[in-house]
C-alpha cells in the first residue's frame, strides 16, 4: 500500500434550483421531508472495501483480505452481529452515522484546530491598502452577512438541490452564534438554546483586542453599511497596538493543552464573561495588520498561510479565536478570507454564505442610517496571571512551531476549466481526481489511500463521508502513461473509463467566486490538496509537512500542472502550455 495519504477536496457549493425553488424555515427541517440515511448492507460494505484496496495492495495481499472478509460475513457470525447492531441503531435515531462523525472526525480529534482540522476559504485580493478601505470593506462584508442572516430568520431561504434533489438545510440554522468549547478528554458545541432570543452582537479583534459590538438597532433593524463603518472606527480609535497579550493563540494550541488552560482561564469571573462574549456572538471579523510583501510567485500561498493560521504569534494569530465556527478575515492590504471550524457545518453552505456576501459587497442595499445614536462598543478585558501568560508562551512556541512545519503551494491553472469538461461530457471532478492520481504516482512511484469529501446533505441531517477516489481504473490509466509503448487512442480510452468509474461515486460543484480552500495534511506523512474548478481556470492549494522528508508540496504541486497538461492534450485541448500557468 502507498505511504502516503492524501486528503484532496474540491470547494462545493450546491446551485439554487430556480424555478423550483421552494422556501424552508431551516431550524424546521422535518417541514421539507428527507429521506434517511440508509444503512448499506454487509455485504454492499465488504464488497466496496475490496474494491478500494484492489489498486493498493499485491494480489497476495488482496486475496488473504477475501478470506478474513469471508470468515467475517458468514452467516450467524461477527459481521452479522455487528450489522444487525447497525440496523437498530439505524431504526431509532434520525441520522445513524452523523452523531458518530462529528464526534469522531472532530469533536474526539485533540490535534490543534489551526492547521490540523479548520479549513480556510482565500477570497479574491480587494481593491484597498490602507485601514480606511480595510474598515469601509468589512462594513459592507458585516451587513452581508446579516443580509443572508435574514433569510433564515425569516424563513425565505431557499433550498437547495444537487442532481434535481433536495438537500437537508440544518447546518444553517447553526453557523451562527456557535463554538466550539475545548475538553479535557473530547470537545462540545456551543448552540443558542432553542427559543430563546438569539444574540445580537458580534466579536471584532484588531492588534489582539477584542470588542463586542451590536449589529441591531434597537427596533431590530440590522446597522446600516454606514452605522457600522463608523462603529469600527471607533473599534480601531480603541485598539492601537500596545503590548497586549496574543490571548487569542490560546485557541491555537493541542486540545488537550488548550482545555486546561481554558480551566484556569475561566476560573477568573472577569475572563469567564469575556470568553463568552465571544463564544456567544453570532460571528467574529479579524481585522489583520498588514504583512511583509514577498515576490508575486509566493503571494498566493503566503496569503493563503495568513487565512489558515494568522501567520504567527508575532503576525495575526493572536487576531483569531480559533474554536469559533465563522471567522471573517479583513486586512489592510487587501486580503480577505474566511476561517471556519467544521463541527458544526462543512464547506458547501459556508461558500453559500460567501457567494452573497461578496455579491452583496460589490452593490449594497443603499439604506439611510437613523439619526439614533450608538453606543459605544464594548471592549473585552481578561485578567493575565502569570499561569495564563505561561499558557500563552506555550502555545505561541507550538503554533509558531506548527507553522514552520507547514509547506504550502498554490496556483492556478490556466490551460483549460469546467466550461471545456463539461462541454465533452466529463465530470469536471472526476476528470481532476484523476488527474491527482496521475500527479502522485509520477511523483512517488505508487498510488496510495486517498479520501476525497462528499456531502450526505440528502439525507435528513446528513453531514460527510469520504470517497475512496484511488480506483483499478485510474490505476490501469496512470501505468498506461508510464508505458511508452501505449498509444494517445488507448491513454484516452483509459482516462474516460476512470473518469466514468469516479463520476459514479460523486460529482462536486464548485463555487462562484474566484477562491480557493486550504487546510493542512490530515496525517505527517501525507497531502491535502484542494482545488475550485471554475470556468476557464482551476485554483489549487497543496500543502504538506516539512517534517516528513518524502513529501513536498511545491513538488507535488508541479507534477499536478504537468498532470493537467497529459490529461488536456489527450481531450484534445489544443494550446495547452508552461506558459498559460500561474504562480
Amino acid at each position: 500500500m502507498g505511504r502516503w495519504r492524501l486528503m484532496w477536496r474540491a470547494w462545493g457549493r450546491t446551485k439554487p434550483p430556480g424555478l423550483r425553488s421552494a422556501t424552508l424555515h431551516c431550524r424546521h427541517a422535518s417541514s421539507f421531508p428527507l429521506p434517511r440515511q440508509p444503512l448499506p448492507s454487509l455485504a454492499e460494505t465488504t464488497a466496496r472495501y475490496l474494491r478500494s484496496l484492489e489498486p493498493l495492495v499485491s494480489p497476495e495481499e488482496l486475496e488473504q483480505t477475501q478470506q478474513l472478509l469471508a470468515e467475517f460475513g458468514v452467516p450467524g457470525g461477527e459481521g452479522e452481529r455487528l450489522q444487525a447492531r447497525l440496523q437498530r441503531r439505524a431504526d431509532r435515531m434520525e441520522n445513524w452515522i452523523t452523531d458518530w462523525w462529528v464526534q469522531s472526525a472532530y469533536l474526539e480529534s485533540r490535534l490543534p484546530l489551526a492547521v490540523h482540522s479548520s479549513p480556510a476559504v482565500v477570497l479574491p485580493k480587494q481593491d484597498f491598502n490602507d485601514w480606511k478601505g480595510q474598515l469601509r470593506f468589512a462594513a459592507k462584508l458585516i451587513a452581508g452577512v446579516l443580509d443572508f442572516k435574514a433569510k433564515i430568520d425569516h424563513q425565505t431561504l431557499l433550498v437547495e438541490y444537487s442532481r434535481g434533489y433536495p438537500l437537508c438545510m440544518e447546518q444553517y440554522s447553526r453557523i451562527f452564534a456557535s463554538c466550539r468549547l475545548p475538553g479535557p478528554k473530547h470537545d462540545s458545541v456551543l448552540l443558542p438554546p432553542p427559543g430563546r432570543r438569539p444574540p445580537t452582537y458580534i466579536t471584532v479583534v484588531r492588534n489582539f483586542q477584542f470588542f463586542q459590538l451590536e449589529v441591531y438597532n434597537s427596533d431590530g433593524t440590522p446597522l446600516t453599511v454606514d452605522q457600522l463603518h463608523w462603529q469600527l472606527q471607533r473599534i480601531r480609535a480603541q485598539s492601537w497596538k500596545t503590548d497586549k497579550e496574543p490571548l487569542g493563540v490560546l485557541t491555537s494550541d493541542h486540545r488537550h493543552t488548550w482545555g486546561q488552560a481554558y480551566t484556569t482561564l475561566m476560573r477568573d469571573k472577569l475572563n469567564r464573561e469575556s470568553a463568552r462574549a465571544i463564544q456567544r456572538s453570532l460571528f467574529t471579523v479579524c481585522l489583520d495588520a498588514p504583512v511583509l510583501k514577498v515576490s508575486d510567485a509566493l503571494a498566493s500561498s503566503r496569503l493563503a498561510a495568513q487565512m489558515l493560521h494568522g501567520g504567527g504569534s508575532y503576525s495575526n494569530s493572536g487576531n483569531r479565536w480559533f474554536d469559533k465556527t465563522l471567522q471573517f478575515i479583513v486586512g489592510e492590504d487587501g486580503s480577505c478570507g474566511v476561517l471556519y471550524e467544521q463541527a458544526v457545518a462543512e464547506g458547501p453552505p459556508i461558500a453559500t454564505i460567501i457567494d452573497h456576501v461578496l455579491d452583496y459587497c460589490k452593490d449594497p442595499v443603499p439604506v439611510r442610517a437613523p439619526l439614533i445614536p450608538l453606543q459605544l462598543p464594548k471592549k473585552l478585558y481578561f485578567c493575565f496571571t502569570p499561569e495564563i501568560k505561561r499558557d500563552i508562551e506555550h502555545a505561541k512556541q507550538n503554533l509558531d512551531i506548527l507553522i514552520t512545519d507547514l509547506d504550502i503551494s498554490c496556483f492556478t491553472y490556466c490551460g483549460f476549466g469546467k466550461e471545456l469538461l463539461k462541454r465533452l461530457r466529463l465530470s469536471p471532478d472526476s476528470v481532476l481526481q484523476v488527474a491527482l492520481q496521475l500527479a502522485y504516482y509520477r511523483a512517488h512511484g505508487e498510488l496510495c489511500a486517498t479520501a476525497e469529501s462528499a456531502s450526505l446533505r440528502r439525507f435528513h441531517r446528513g453531514r460527510t463521508e469520504t470517497i475512496r477516489s484511488t480506483t483499478s481504473a485510474a490505476l490501469a490509466f496512470v501505468r498506461a502513461m508510464a508505458d511508452d509503448d501505449c498509444q494517445a487512442p488507448e491513454r484516452l480510452s483509459l482516462l474516460k473509463k476512470a473518469v466514468k468509474v469516479h463520476s459514479t461515486l460523486t460529482e462536486q460543484v464548485a463555487a462562484r467566486t474566484d477562491c480557493v480552500m486550504c487546510y493542512g495534511p490530515l496525517v505527517p506523512d501525507g497531502y491535502a490538496v484542494c482545488y475550485n474548478p471554475l470556468p476557464t481556470h482551476v485554483n489549487f492549494a497543496v500543502t504538506a509537512f516539512n517534517c516528513c522528508q518524502e513529501t513536498n508540496a511545491e513538488h507535488l504541486a508541479g507534477s499536478i500542472q504537468k498532470a493537467l497538461d497529459d490529461v488536456g492534450a489527450l481531450l484534445g485541448n489544443w494550446g495547452v502550455g508552461s506558459d498559460q500557468r500561474q504562480p
